[in-house]
């Protein structure tokens, strides 16, 4: 069964779907996160069901999960490509923002440091106590990053 049909397991079709939140919390994003990684597919001679509790795949979470992730703004291939990486506590940001190539910066003067020269995107100046108050780049948030689709 594709992720996309509807299912025809006698327990889905008494209690439908699970709704999304109208409002996604991290929390959500976390969960479906979970979902689709723990109800992933496991290959049967009768078919793919899911490897968490043998349901005909995809399994109603694994369903769920996959429409909280695309409301959060994921696309399929990001979303196989968490599937595929198999850590169901793998951190999506929030609010998900897609990274594409940079916007040139607005016409005008550049942003300057405290000695007047110009800054790099990205980096903001810092005044050391008895320092020279050159640009020190954004630490590092020590999160590990979350798979790219491929």
């Amino acid at each position: 069964m594709r992720v996309g049909e509807q299912s025809r397991d006698p327990i889905d079709q008494i209690l439908g779907e699970v709704p999304v939140p109208a409002s996604l919390t991290p929390e959500d994003v976390r969960l479906a996160v979970r979902a689709v990684v723990v109800h992933a597919a496991e290959e049967w001679p009768a078919g793919p069901k899911c490897r968490n509790d043998g349901a005909a795949y995809p399994c109603r979470l694994h369903r769920w999960g996959r429409r909280v992730l695309e409301a959060h703004g994921l696309n399929e291939r990001q979303i196989d490509a968490l599937v595929r990486h198999g850590n169901p506590f793998v951190h999506v940001p929030f609010p998900f923002v897609l990274t594409g190539p940079r916007t040139p910066a607005p016409p005008g003067p550049a942003p300057r440091g405290q000695a007047g020269r110009p800054v790099a995107p990205g980096v903001r100046p810092v005044a050391r106590p008895g320092g020279s108050g050159r640009p020190v780049p954004p630490p590092a948030t020590g999160r590990p990053r979350w798979p790219r689709a491929s």
